[in-house]
């Protein structure tokens, strides 16, 4: 299954029906579990740690030494979970000693010519579209869609469920279960679509746009907005979710719907 001309370091561990095609290049310290496909002129350096049954298309560069100056050479890695796709001319960096791996999670369809930089963590489920790129310390929720050409900034927060549009230049902290869109980036509605599809019912779906509604459309500041909520909605998962999401965000989060808040 593996073409005499790739190159694998014969300390590689590569695990059975792994298939190598032409001209790849896999280094030493490399992990690649059953059933995984590596297309041709692939490059997976030192740090790599893949999961099973992925697809990882030509030109793509998974494990590459962070763009960061202040990394030092220390023993890092990249690990991608099961099941997830990577299309042509991706860029994945492993980690630096801040979080000491970069991470990209199961199921996920990650498009051409994204970049991945160190110490991100990206959950299960998630889209990237074409030329998504994400700088360093940034943390994706699950099922995150990225439409085309979004930029992220370094340690931005990501919610789970939530949809950029593309083009968007991401500089503050996305909720779960939004979509966002505009310039700057504003909140124009929670992700119906995404939630039907993934099963959530009309009534935490109606929960969630209410509590949105006091977040980012009644013009209440954000301390008390979440006052608001936390006094009127009765605890649940959601709730709780979206309330610790936002007292935790550290950059703040996106502006709401025609404010500039």
């Amino acid at each position: 299954m593996i073409q005499p001309l790739a190159y694998i370091h014969p300390q590689a561990k590569i695990a059975d029906n792994v298939v190598v095609e032409p001209f790849a290049v896999i280094h030493k310290d490399v992990e690649i579990g059953e059933g995984t496909w590596i297309g041709s002129n692939v490059v997976i350096m030192d740090g790599a740690r893949i999961g099973k049954n992925c697809r990882i298309f030509p030109g793509s560069v998974i494990s590459g030494v962070p763009q960061d100056l202040k990394f030092a050479g220390e023993v890092t890695t990249a690990e991608i979970g099961d099941n997830t796709t990577i299309r042509e001319c991706v860029t994945i960096n492993r980690g630096t000693k801040d979080k000491w791996k970069t991470v990209i999670g199961k199921n996920c369809l990650i498009q051409a010519y994204s970049h991945v930089a160190h110490d991100c963590e990206v959950g299960d489920f998630c889209i990237f579209s074409n030329s998504t790129t994400l700088a360093g310390h940034i943390t994706i929720g699950d099922y995150v869609v990225l439409a085309g050409l979004v930029a992220i900034h370094q340690f931005v927060k990501v919610g789970s469920h939530a949809f950029v549009t593309g083009g968007s230049l991401v500089r503050k902290d996305v909720p779960p279960y939004v979509k966002a869109a505009r310039e700057p980036l504003s909140y124009v509605g929670i992700n119906s679509v995404g939630l039907r599809r993934r099963g959530f019912s009309p009534e935490k779906i109606n929960e969630i746009q209410e509590i949105y509604r006091v977040l980012f459309v009644k013009n209440n500041n954000v301390t008390k907005a979440l006052d608001i909520i936390e006094a009127e909605f009765q605890p649940t998962e959601i709730r709780d979710e979206i309330v610790d999401f936002i007292r935790n965000s550290n950059r703040g989060v996106m502006r709401g719907f025609g404010t500039g808040s």
